[in-house]
């Protein structure tokens, strides 16, 4: 008996327990703190598959009090990406975001009255989510923009779209730069600069021509733009060495500095000088070469002064060019070699008699290299007439002791490649010095002489123009005392009778 009622009471007690446990889970529950869908970030183009988009009714058709809204709704749709590694996935959604962002650049472009201030933060949302991403490494570790295929970007269909839709956004007459200031601001930029890395040049052509625009319209943005490109430019130059949209950049700068206001800032100068003339020196010059020279060509244009610098070109393409010389002659067949040689070290000969220091001495580790030193050693009958005059005359007269030092090591290994040579040379070489200073003092001489005749002349000439004035100025005095002074007419003519009368009329006046 006292067997079922303990089950029955057992029965009772868990219900009891169970109901007591629910009750405490639901004032838990209720007790936590709930939070408005405000308050919650907006990642709907995050969570939401493509697979979800829903075609919206057309822009063009739209009553005139729906369009915001559902111009809204198309940005909000076109946050969505997709992957277009897949050909095949997601076509349905592909084409829905397609004919959206088709739409959306249309309203733009044809419609006024679409951009309002609400729609600024949406627009540009759509954009960053779109275009803003990490660029791939390099499928080839050698890319050579001049010779490889580069490599496009496979979610072109789509980004050209958007960046279209940027750029009529920009264009618009409705574009409001007070408003979009607020969204496009210095972080929105600074990524929009790291894009310009993209291998593909149809990217590189939008990324340019969008940043022109920002650049025109966003005037507060203007010093920020100028100091990031002088920053992808220093990478460039002095750490990494690559950087795809080194044109297109300088197209822009070219269009910037032909806006430079008189007189030239000093900012303006050191970007010339620490950044365009180093430029030169970079390995894939001849990619950019064209954009740079025409930035070059602006400065001048806009201020005669900076000729100086820009005289630094030269002389950092001839540094240049005689690395690149270098290591042609690192790998030339000897036979090779003796067809180039004369012409070559005419022009090494010229740029060791450089006034430039770093011109000369590079010319002059040409005999620091091993092979090439063999090589010269190999033809040393020929080589040697054509620097020797060069490198007797230098080491005189060069302004830079190490360029001197560099030069008597450069005579030295000569010597010892061939002595009877060298003082064959060193006696002509001053036969010729006595006679090119003969005929300096005949030269000076027979200046000389001419200047004394010169100045001769100019002394007669002088004389008679003189003399000539002073005839003048008698005649003219004669003319006039002629008609004015009858009395001087008078006492004159005494002086024409005999002697004897003149006595006479003495005589009988006393």
């Amino acid at each position: 008996m006292l067997g079922p009622v303990c089950g029955g009471v057992n029965k009772c007690v868990c219900r009891v327990i169970v109901c007591c446990l629910s009750l405490i889970t639901s004032e838990k529950r209720s007790s936590l703190p709930t939070f408005p869908n405000d308050s919650l970030p907006n990642t709907k183009h995050l969570s939401e598959s493509p697979m979800d988009l829903a075609e919206l009714h057309d822009l063009f058709y739209a009553p005139v009090a729906e369009l915001h809204d559902l111009f809204c709704k198309k940005l909000q749709q076109c946050c969505v990406l997709f992957d277009f590694l897949d050909c095949v996935a997601d076509l349905k959604g592909k084409e829905i975001k397609r004919a959206a962002l088709n739409e959306l650049v249309e309203s733009v472009a044809t419609s006024r009255g679409v951009l309002i201030e609400p729609l600024y933060p949406e627009a540009i949302k759509m954009i960053s989510v779109n275009i803003f991403r990490t660029l791939p490494p390099s499928e080839n570790p050698e890319f050579d923009p001049e010779e490889d295929e580069p490599t496009l970007e496979a979610s072109w269909p789509h980004l050209q779209l958007v960046y279209e839709f940027f750029l009529r956004f920009l264009e618009s007459p409705d574009f409001q730069p007070s408003m979009a200031k607020r969204y496009v601001d210095q972080k929105f930029v600074l990524q929009l600069l790291e894009l310009f890395d993209s291998e593909d040049p149809r990217e590189r052509e939008y990324l340019k021509t969008i940043l022109h625009r920002v650049y025109g319209k966003l005037l507060g943005l203007r010093a920020y733009i100028r100091k990031q490109i002088n920053n992808i430019f220093l990478r460039f130059i002095y750490e990494t060495e690559h950087f795809n949209g080194v044109a297109e950049l300088l197209e822009i700068l070219g269009s910037i500095i032909n806006g430079f206001a008189l007189p030239l800032k000093a900012e303006h100068k050191q970007f010339l000088v620490r950044v365009l003339i180093p430029l030169h020196t970079a390995k894939s010059l001849s990619i950019f070469h064209a954009q740079l020279a025409y930035c070059v060509v602006q400065f001048m244009e806009k201020d005669a002064t900076v000729t100086e610098y820009v005289r630094l070109v030269c002389l950092c393409i001839q540094v240049m060019f005689l690395g690149e010389i270098e290591e042609i002659l690192d790998v030339i067949e000897p036979s090779q070699f003796i067809r180039v040689q004369e012409p070559l070290f005419k022009q090494i000969a010229a740029c060791i008699s450089s006034p430039h220091f770093q011109v000369a001495e590079r010319a002059l580790y040409f005999w620091n290299n091993e092979y090439i030193l063999s090589l010269i050693e190999e033809n040393c009958q020929v080589i040697l007439p054509l620097v020797f005059a060069t490198l007797y005359r230098v080491s005189k007269e060069h302004w830079n002791q190490t360029i001197v030092s560099l030069i008597y090591n450069v005579l030295k290994t000569f010597m010892e490649m061939n002595s009877k040579l060298f003082d064959d040379l060193t006696a002509s070489y001053k036969v010729e010095k006595q006679k090119e200073l003969k005929r300096e003092r005949e030269r000076a001489e027979l200046w000389r002489g001419l200047e004394e005749y010169q100045d001769r002349r100019m002394q007669m000439l002088t004389e008679a123009a003189r003399n000539q004035r002073n005839l003048q100025e008698r005649g003219e005095r004669g003319d006039l005392s002629t008609p004015s002074s009858p009395q001087t007419t008078q006492s004159d003519q005494p002086e024409l009778k005999p002697s004897g009368a003149s006595s006479g009329a003495g005589e009988s006046a006393t």
